[in-house]
């Protein structure tokens, strides 16, 4: 019995020790193969989706483009749910997850995190001609679309707002325009993303949620491989250096969002 566990004991050693090398070797291999595999969705505008000719796209499309210019390799795409992504990377189907994805404590606990290339924060949205909502405080005893169940719900009730249930930001925006509702409280992203779209649309920013920590995402990554991650982040300061950011930054919101 005891030379069975040793040899159980050395097989599972030698497994760990491959998967360590393994690891350790992912940017090497990436180089070798000349192909950056990135996983994504596809149908999230306007940071992953496909245009009216079919060709993905997007903002965080062109960031990974970019990032695998920079690694001197070409990038290729892999489209999936958002509930099985990450899932994805931990079977080796790519080699990392450029979809907006946040950075929390739960997946920095299991994920390496490149530096953060978004943020985001939590604004206060009404109709242009609306002078008596200016503050978050101004939201008492007014209503407010939002998800319920999202942070930006809570929000709103942390301000005495009457909150109305919505699906998204869409939904939240035509109760607004349409004066069913006083106000919204949304992704800052999300709005540029609209006006960019609509830039006459009635809708104005009047406030941002400073009382918590603004949302940041990064590219997400396996851990166990510093190079892939130092390299990935030094392709990100590079493109921020040269302008490139900016100017894909500037296509898809109309300003820059790393800051």
């Amino acid at each position: 019995m005891k030379s069975i566990r040793s040899i159980l004991l050395i097989a599972l050693l030698q497994a760990v020790s491959v998967t360590s090398v393994f690891a350790a070797d992912e940017l090497a291999q990436i180089k070798s193969a000349g192909v950056f595999k990135v996983g994504t969705e596809g149908t999230y505008a306007p940071f992953t989706y496909h245009d009216e000719s079919g060709k993905l796209t997007g903002f965080d499309v062109d960031i990974a483009s970019a990032i695998a210019q920079r690694l001197g390799v070409k990038p290729e795409f892999v489209e999936g749910k958002w509930d099985g992504l990450i899932a994805g990377l931990d079977v080796n189907r790519y080699d990392a997850v450029i979809n907006e994805v946040s950075v929390t404590d739960a997946r920095k606990a299991k994920y390496d995190f490149s530096t953060p290339y978004i943020t985001t924060r939590a604004v206060l949205i009404v109709r242009t001609d609306n002078t008596t909502i200016k503050t978050f405080d101004d939201l008492k005893g007014k209503k407010s679309a939002n998800t319920l169940t999202s942070n930006f719900g809570k929000i709103a009730k942390d301000h005495g707002a009457d909150v109305v249930g919505v699906q998204g930001f869409n939904e939240s925006i035509d109760l607004l325009t349409s004066g069913r509702v006083d106000a919204t409280i949304n992704d800052s992203l999300s709005f540029l993303d609209f006006k960019k779209h609509k830039p006459d649309a009635q809708v104005k920013i009047v406030a941002t949620d400073s009382s918590s920590d603004a949302d940041q995402s990064a590219v997400l990554l396996r851990k166990g491989d510093p190079a892939l991650v130092a390299a990935i982040d030094k392709a990100l300061a590079d493109i921020k250096a040269d302008g490139t950011y900016a100017k894909i930054s500037e296509k898809y919101f109309g300003k820059d969002v790393s800051q």
